[in-house]
This record gives structure tokens, C-alpha cells and sequence, in this order.
């Protein structure tokens, strides 16, 4: 579990943070547009869900691990956002977390892990990105990373999006994120490259904006007699 909080909450949460990003000084003019978009993107985003896929690669096994299944997303600011993220293949895994609690579990497992958002325990455990599935201060980014245009490609073989290379300034559990931004501002792609090598790749697809009504599906029901473990 703590190996999927580490590098699978990363991927996630760079997906959706973006939006409030700012461009550094030594960004080109091509990633201030970019990341213009996807601000005035954020701003307008009520609600989100997508087909997910991720895939892991071990550069010292040289061994690659793929997931797949769906994410519904409602943005808000800090710990204050509602997410359900549902891994069907090759396991079933779920994560939600609702009014800044959290919940992750493997169906059929007897257990659960839970606990606060914003404790200092997941924080360990998931580089402190929670944080940034709410709206980060663009400050805030704006003083964590170095912005870099890499030019136009397709994702997904059709679909145009602009390029972009995110290096913390700061010590981090990742050299660096790429990520794929689409012409409305959403971003579509994120590969993050970690510090020894290894990669963590998410792609978002079917995408479905401010269609979500009922709260209530980020709420979900434990089976009886379900373990809680704090974490």
C-alpha cells in the first residue's frame, strides 16, 4: 500500500494540480501560453471523470507493471476536494477521499487504511502530494518548479497537445514531470521520472467535464466487518 500512495498518488495528483500553475521567469513563450490555458481550464472545471490507465516501469528490472480504470474528481482548494479512484485491472483498488479523510483499499483484502488528507503520516507516504490534488497557490508553484517547453506531440496517436517539463526546485522524490497539455488547457498525460530512473506514466481518456451532480458516489461503503488502519 505504501508503494502505491508513493508513486501512484504522484502521478494522479500532477494530472490535476497544473492548472493553477504559473510560468517561471526562464519559461518560454510557448509554456506561458500553455499554462495560461490551463489555468482559465482549472477555473472553469467543476467536476471530472475519465477512464485512467497508468503504467510502471522498474529500470532495474526492467520490468513494466500496467493498471487500469476510472477516476471521478471534484477540485477545490488545499485539502478541500472529493476524489474516487477505482483500479479495476489487474486488481480492484480503491481510493477516495472525501472532506479532507481519506480511504484506500484492495477489495477482498479485510482491511482498510485510513486517516486525514493532510496528516503528516500520508504526507510520508505520498511525497505530500494530496496536497497538490486540491488548487495549489500559484506562488506557491511558481516558486517549486522550473517550467520547459518540449514542442507539440500527439497522445493517444490523434489527439495535438503542447509539451511540457516540470523540475522541482526543491529536493523531491522525482527528477522531473512531463506532462501533455491538450488545447482546451487539460492535461491529458503525465510521466513522472523518478530518481532512479524508474517511471510512473498516467493517461487519462473519455473525458467527461462538470457532469457529476450527486456527491455522494465519492462516499464508499466498506464491507461489514472491514479492518480500519490508521495511516
Amino acid at each position: 500500500m505504501s508503494n502505491f500512495l508513493r508513486s501512484g498518488f504522484v502521478a494522479i495528483a500532477l494530472t490535476f494540480v497544473f492548472g493553477s500553475l504559473a510560468v517561471t521567469e526562464t519559461a518560454a513563450q510557448p509554456a506561458t501560453k500553455i499554462l495560461q490555458r490551463m489555468d482559465t481550464h482549472y477555473k472553469a472545471l467543476e467536476s471530472l471523470q475519465a477512464d485512467i490507465s497508468r503504467e510502471t516501469y522498474n529500470s532495474q528490472l526492467e520490468d513494466t507493471d500496467k493498471m487500469s480504470g476510472n477516476i471521478s474528481l471534484k477540485p477545490g482548494k488545499g485539502t478541500d476536494f472529493s476524489l474516487l479512484l477505482e483500479w479495476t485491472k489487474p486488481r480492484d483498488e480503491v481510493i477516495s477521499v472525501v472532506n479532507g479523510k481519506y480511504m484506500a483499499f484492495v477489495k477482498g483484502s479485510g482491511q482498510a487504511f485510513v486517516g486525514n488528507s493532510g496528516s503528516k503520516k500520508l504526507n510520508n507516504k505520498g511525497g505530500g502530494v494530496l496536497k497538490m490534488l486540491g488548487r495549489m497557490d500559484k506562488a506557491e508553484i511558481k516558486s517549486n518548479y522550473e517550467v520547459l517547453y518540449l514542442g507539440e506531440e500527439g497522445v493517444g496517436g490523434s489527439v495535438k497537445t503542447g509539451h511540457l517539463r516540470l523540475t522541482p526546485k526543491a529536493k523531491s522524490d522525482y527528477k522531473f514531470a512531463d506532462i501533455w497539455v491538450d488545447s482546451d488547457g487539460m492535461v491529458l498525460q503525465v510521466k513522472l521520472t523518478m530518481l532512479n530512473n524508474d517511471t510512473d506514466t498516467i493517461l487519462l481518456t473519455k473525458i467527461k467535464k462538470n457532469e457529476i451532480s450527486d456527491v455522494s458516489i465519492f462516499k464508499v461503503k466498506l464491507p461489514q466487518g472491514t479492518k480500519l488502519i490508521e495511516g
